[in-house]
């Protein structure tokens, strides 16, 4: 039961991974979220950066924390990882913590905040553009359909090609005897309108 599960979220997850790339990021990382929000008829895009300070992989339910300080305020927002939503997420800066969870910077403010950066070097992209994979797994496909039915068509001009000249050889062998008949036939007629003469 569980399998079955498990492929239809990783499905799921393909299909919402298709059009859009998500990095690979933890907490610490600073994150800016573009989001989609629709408005009646009209749609905008709205960003959101701040402090990840908690995420939560639970396949197609993982989740991401974003916190920033709003006019002195602290905000905190979820994410849903795989939302439609999310237009895209992009790091901005990766730091050097040593907890998964910095729920203890709500009770910080100011430079007390502040986390240290690191540098990680080029990080794959968790989920990258698996629209590009397929649409070029599909290329090779059609190139391949394509190849075979080039050789299908090269059998098929090589067996008419066969064929027609059978059909010339025996054309022209016709002809030859029509020639031969008619040939024949005059020197008949030539030889009955002598007789009588």
């Amino acid at each position: 039961m569980n399998s079955l599960v498990q492929q239809y979220e990783k499905k799921q997850i393909d299909k919402l991974t298709s059009k859009k790339r998500i990095p690979a990021f933890r907490s610490g990382d600073t994150i800016k979220v573009t989001l989609k929000i629709v408005e009646g008829e009209r749609s905008r895009y709205q960003a959101f950066e701040g402090l990840c300070i908690a995420r939560k992989n639970n396949s197609l339910n993982s989740k991401f924390t974003l916190r920033k300080i709003s006019h002195g305020e602290g905000v905190e927002r979820v994410f849903p990882l795989f939302s439609p939503t999310i237009d895209k997420i992009e790091v901005i800066r990766k730091g050097n913590v040593n907890r998964a969870k910095l729920y203890y910077l709500r009770n910080r403010t100011g430079k007390k905040t502040r986390i240290s950066d690191r540098d990680r070097g080029d990080e794959e992209d968790q989920y990258s553009l698996s629209e590009n994979i397929e649409n070029k797994s599909e290329e090779n496909v059609d190139n391949m359909e394509v190849s075979e039915v080039v050789e299908k068509n090269e059998t098929k001009t090589e067996d008419l090609k066969d064929k027609t000249d059978s059909v010339e050889e025996t054309v022209n062998e016709e002809d030859n005897t029509v020639q031969k008949k008619s040939e024949s036939e005059s020197s008949d007629t030539d030889k009955t309108e002598n007789e009588p003469k």
